[in-house]
């Protein structure tokens, strides 16, 4: 159920910040246009030609960026795999938790799963993750059950880990739509290109394209959602790198808790809390870090702890995070 509802929140987030990012500043720029047309005469060819290089520059920005996510990366995840496959460090999981989740008549069994195991410098870790069951038959993915996984011993790229008895293939078909897609996309962006210059450049050439054309403006959100999106996941949640990094070469102790306050940073309406902790190394020295999170608000209790559990790593001890919040990271398959 919670897969599903995560599903569905991802999909109408998707779909109306879509909306504000393409189909929005067009019916603006149109209906706004429509009653004030300008004065093409009036305008500063070299004003407006450095906007077009600006939409240009934005736009390209956007194309790498859409290709590298959809194309580049599956072939980047399949080349860490094969080198996982036979440099990966072997470790037993234990299955904590099972569910199905996937529909009725899907080619695989899909299941999401707890597991806990060792991690590289031997502290207990639980982690969740999906996988596909080619052999459902075998019942491998039961609780109670164990299974081979491997761990990158650098954990640099994702996947960070992999069951041992991961296939990895490319599907052609998929990858064929996939460029059909971005192909697609690219030359609705060139034909827009195209289609505005034949339709509002009156034979002036570009000196229509202003600071509200959706030529820039739709590409300018596009790039302020990534931007934003990517300032929110490092500022407030943490790189998912950094934070594999931690489970699995972080060493578990309990960190004593010197003083917890509000930052006075919200997000949806849930407060920023800067934890300021104290704890020993293996070498018993003694070290002090804050750590900054945002805590549900029934989960307040966690500030009028004595202690708390945390991971740390033992080269650089100012590396560390709450053992519950580690435990939340999904891993990629």
């Amino acid at each position: 159920m919670n897969h599903n509802i995560s599903k569905g929140l991802s999909i109408f987030w998707s779909i109306y910040m879509f909306f504000f990012a393409i189909p929005f500043p067009m019916l603006l720029y149109y209906n706004i246009k429509s009653e004030n047309m300008p004065n093409l005469t009036d305008s500063n060819p070299w004003y407006s030609l450095s906007l077009l290089a600006i939409s240009i520059f934005f736009w390209t920005v956007l194309l790498i960026g859409y290709y590298r996510k959809w194309i580049i990366r599956t072939f980047l995840i399949k080349r860490n795999i094969e080198k996982l496959k036979t440099t990966g460090e072997p470790r037993e999981a234990k299955i904590l938790k099972s569910a199905k989740i996937s529909k009725p008549g899907a080619a695989y069994d899909t299941y999401e799963l707890t597991l806990q195991f060792k991690n590289l410098v031997g502290s207990t870790v639980t982690q969740k993750t999906e996988v596909n069951d080619a052999k459902p038959y075998e019942r491998r993915y039961e609780v109670g059950k164990t299974t081979g996984i491997l761990l990158d011993k650098e954990v640099k790229n994702a996947p960070y880990f992999i069951f041992a008895t991961t296939e990895v293939g490319i599907r052609k078909i998929i990858v064929a739509l996939t460029n059909l897609a971005w192909l697609s996309f690219a030359a609705i962006v060139i034909a827009y290109y195209v289609y505005s210059y034949y339709s509002e450049s009156e034979g002036m050439g570009w000196r229509f394209m202003s600071i509200g054309h959706p030529l820039l403006t739709c590409a300018f959100t596009l790039l302020l959602y990534r931007t934003f999106g990517a300032f929110i996941l490092r500022k407030f949640i943490g790189k998912p790198d950094k934070f594999f990094l931690i489970k699995f070469r972080g060493t578990q102790t309990n960190a004593r808790l010197l003083k917890a306050y509000q930052t006075g940073t919200y997000i949806n309406e849930q407060p920023m809390i800067n934890f300021e902790l104290e704890f020993a190394d293996q070498f018993n020295q003694k070290h002090r870090i804050n750590i900054k999170k945002i805590v549900n608000l029934l989960d307040l209790d966690i500030t009028r702890q004595e202690y708390v559990s945390i991971f740390y790593l033992k080269e650089d001890p100012q590396q560390a995070a709450f053992e519950k919040d580690l435990n939340q990271v999904e891993g990629e398959f």
